[in-house]
């Protein structure tokens, strides 16, 4: 069993047995966010009960990492006192993502125990857009002077840097706030105590906008391997810093929506066990009715030929494994093709790259499968495709040269979709298998009957 999931078993079997004192030892050797899962599948009073033992240094912590009703239901209960402790030791970012999952009662008692400056800076931030750098940035950074000698950086690092949620990077601005450079601890640890920051600080400094999407700066952790990117306004001001934990949340959201979107699903904030039963119908009914209303072009494509399914009943039997085939092959360009796109590795630009690349990548797979499938036939299927006194090599070319067909149509249009609708401003993910699927099933049967109708005569 992993250790974190043994101290957490521990700890609710100390709490059961009312064995307090042992019960705070054990939480004070844990991890905030292995306490926050503890916490997590508490009662209300329980919940409760366990925060207060927390040692005051991890409640905080703690308290960041839990979902928004455990820290709603604490918040309600909560004294004053102890609700000043826990808001005065949250960093700005943290204080922003609780007030915005919590009602407007709960708001205003969180913000009566918050410093001037830091209501102020909370509101700054949740004025800019929910997808925007702004949003996610903290304002508790080190910033430097480019005058300053090694050891006056080290000093001011000192005695301001317990305020800060990192000062492994430090940020160097002129008179009036611009961002004019950077530099790291491990610089000034290694430099000379007299040599100026100006002169050990690098100049080339990559930043973002407030208003830049957040997911392209947290795409920049990765590839640049960054701890912190500096946010700067429309006059290259610095106001603030993304950490590369929020990077990662926001990675993790944004990954979690795509695979909800691609499932057919409308996304939830909520953990799949803490989500009612309404409202995991909500998220799934839609797509549910849209894509079976737009099956019914699949149903009037059958109907038109059903006169020549009349004429040579055992095609009817290859319907569902074309269908199933060209569905699966564009829903893996597909997925391929938005999970690029997220990474920024492909653009608008590459659609004709990516399409010649499909296209041979689609043929060579169709090649493959036809010729499977035609041996499977003859080995098989030969006795059932001969009953409607049809030629069964016929028939078995009718069914692989659609196979090839489809899987090239699928491929492509799962290569196309996905970029057509990034360059509109939709979420490529909402291309994905299901809506992909419900197209190629229609393509695929158009070009499954035609075929026939021109091979056997239909």
């Amino acid at each position: 069993m992993d250790n974190s999931i043994q101290d957490q078993v521990l700890a609710l079997d100390l709490l059961k047995s009312k064995q307090f004192s042992k019960l705070k030892a054990q939480l004070a050797e844990m991890n905030p966010v292995d306490i926050s899962d503890f916490l997590m599948d508490l009662s209300s009073e329980e919940l409760l009960l366990a925060f207060r033992i927390l040692p005051k240094d991890q409640a905080a912590a703690t308290f960041v990492e839990m979902d928004s009703e455990g820290q709603e239901t604490l918040i309600k209960s909560f004294s004053d006192n102890e609700l000043k402790d826990v808001v005065n030791d949250l960093f700005v970012d943290d204080a922003v993502d609780i007030i915005e999952e919590m009602p407007a009662n709960v708001v205003k008692r969180v913000l009566r125990f918050t410093s001037s400056d830091t209501r102020r800076w909370i509101n700054e931030i949740l004025k800019y857009p929910e997808d925007s750098a702004g949003s996610i940035m903290t304002v508790e950074y080190v910033r430097l002077k480019k005058n300053f000698t090694v050891d006056e950086a080290i000093a001011h690092i000192r005695s301001t840097g317990i305020d800060k949620e990192t000062i492994y990077t430090c940020y160097v601005t002129d008179l009036n706030n611009k961002l004019i450079g950077m530099i790291s601890v491990r610089t000034l640890l290694l430099a000379r105590g007299d040599e100026i920051v100006e002169d050990l600080m690098e100049t080339n400094v990559i930043r973002f906008n407030t208003h830049d999407d957040k997911e392209d700066v947290a795409n920049a952790f990765d590839k640049y391997d960054f701890m912190a990117i500096p946010v700067v306004d429309e006059e290259e001001r610095l106001l603030g810093i993304v950490t590369f934990d929020d990077a990662i949340d926001v990675l993790q959201d944004e990954a979690t929506e795509d695979i909800e979107k691609m499932a057919a699903l409308i996304p939830s904030e909520k953990p799949y066990l803490r989500t009612g039963i309404y409202e995991t119908w909500k998220q799934r009914i839609p797509w549910l009715l849209l894509l079976m209303v737009s099956a019914t072009f699949t149903g009037k494509i059958i109907s038109s030929f059903e006169s020549a399914l009349a004429g040579c009943v055992v095609l009817t039997a290859f319907i569902p494994m074309l269908m199933d085939t060209a569905g699966n092959s564009g829903g893996q360009t597909s997925v391929t093709i938005i999970r690029s796109l997220s990474l920024g590795d492909i653009d608008m630009k590459d659609i004709f790259r990516i399409m010649w690349k499909e296209l041979r990548v689609a043929i060579l797979c169709g090649l493959t499968l036809a010729v499977v499938n035609f041996g499977k036939m003859m080995i098989f299927d030969r006795a059932a495709i001969s009953s409607d006194g049809q030629n069964e090599w016929y028939i078995a070319l009718v069914v692989n040269i659609t196979l090839c067909v489809t899987i090239i149509i699928a491929k492509l249009v799962g290569s196309v979709l996905p970029l057509t609708a990034k360059k509109i401003g939709f979420d490529p993910a909402v291309m994905a298998s299901p809506f992909i699927t419900t197209i190629v099933d229609a393509l695929s049967l158009l070009v499954y009957f035609n075929v026939a109708q021109r091979l056997l005569g239909l």
